[in-house]
């Protein structure tokens, strides 16, 4: 048996109780490159993919420099995308 792990969404106020932001400055950081973009949940809501959240802050925790922050927020939304899905009929 094969087991898929799916990776854990959460919702802004979840974001901003583990990091201590304001909504302004999580927005800010978005903006500014060095946290990772929400994903659409449906027509008018959002999440935040919770590992990538996680590598993240466990990145600012160890010193990165805001390029450095740069980087592996691109390297994370690159990451994104359709994986291939096997068909087991």
């Amino acid at each position: 048996m094969n087991i898929k792990s799916f990776s854990k969404i959460i919702r802004r106020p979840e974001v901003l109780n583990k990091t201590g932001w304001s909504k302004s400055t999580l927005y800010n950081r978005i903006n500014d490159g060095v946290f990772p973009t929400p994903i659409s949940l449906g027509a008018r809501a959002v999440g935040f993919v919770e590992s990538e959240c996680d590598k993240v802050v466990q990145a600012m925790i160890a010193g990165y420099t805001e390029q450095q922050l740069k980087i592996l927020v691109q390297s994370i939304i690159g990451k994104r995308g359709m994986k291939e899905f096997s068909n087991d009929s």
